[in-house]
């Protein structure tokens, strides 16, 4: 694998073609300690990487990306784009919007298809009920994600699905839970896609009803939002089904003790400074 020089300091470029970008570095844990820069990374999907996008994430020195999309979201956006010595590893996790009949309403259906799908709290109890179930039932998939993040060759690591907001938001946030990050901060970092130039870019058909339209922005809102509850819910369902979230990563995931202590090693800050 191609070694490339890591950069080491926090950095947010104007990318053309990948939305909602960012180092998780600096975030800070409930031992004092904060997450190295340069490190990990999160995005929306890279099927649209210009030439400089790409040159700017080559910089990075990335080692793997990890993309939460299914064959349904690969088909409609592309793959992501080849970057030198990076591995790629496909991890499809549940879509909150999952279903093409879903998506062809959301993209595609007139103002009554939309109120019926997602009028009256439908479209919120579906974000809520999608981030209760990708904790239950994706253990299998965040296990090898820790697994895979505790050898020193998968790391800098991206993480990103299709906004880079559900489900790279829930596995970013497993990870920050394992480095003991401070449960606010976790929460901060999340509601960062919610800023105009982060958020995903909602298409709509020909002949369908602009996503600018005051009452379809309403409707689609919930889908497209990073919303406090939603990531809440996720560490409600953590708390109820395994009582903590050391139970849960432990019984839940499998990461031992020592491969928690060997992935704290890897992704934070040795003491006050950040190594070179």
């Amino acid at each position: 694998m191609t070694q490339q020089t890591p950069q080491t300091a926090s950095s947010e470029p104007e990318l053309t073609g990948v939305r909602n970008f960012r180092d998780v570095g600096g975030l800070p844990t409930t031992d004092g300690r904060r997450v190295r820069h340069g490190r990990l990374f999160r995005s929306g999907h890279l099927s649209h990487t210009t030439e400089q996008d790409a040159a700017f994430l080559a910089s990075l020195g990335l080692h793997t990306v990890f993309d939460f999309r299914n064959a349904s979201d690969i088909k409609l956006e592309g793959p992501d784009v080849d970057l030198p010595g990076v591995r790629n590893v496909n991890m499809p996790l549940s879509d909150p919007a999952h279903g093409a009949e879903f998506w062809t309403t959301v993209r595609e259906g007139d103002i009554e298809a939309l109120r019926a799908t997602l009028g009256d709290g439908r479209a919120a109890a579906r974000m809520l009920e999608a981030y209760h179930r990708i904790v239950l039932d994706r253990t299998a998939e965040h296990s090898r994600m820790l697994e895979l993040l505790t050898e020193e060759e998968s790391v800098p690591a991206l993480l990103h699905c299709a906004a880079g907001k559900d489900r790279a938001g829930t596995s970013i946030a497993v990870i920050l839970l394992a480095l003991g990050v401070e449960r606010e901060a976790i929460v901060a970092d999340y509601l960062k896609s919610n800023e105009a130039h982060r958020r995903y870019r909602v298409q709509r058909g020909e002949h369908a009803e602009p996503a600018g339209t005051p009452e379809v922005m309403e409707l689609l809102s919930p889908l497209f939002d990073a919303r406090r509850e939603y990531l809440e819910a996720a560490f409600d369902t953590i708390e109820e089904h395994w009582g903590s979230v050391d139970r849960y990563l432990e019984d839940g995931l499998g990461l031992t003790p020592e491969r928690r202590e060997r992935l704290r090693s890897l992704l934070l800050e040795n003491g006050a400074a950040d190594p070179a």
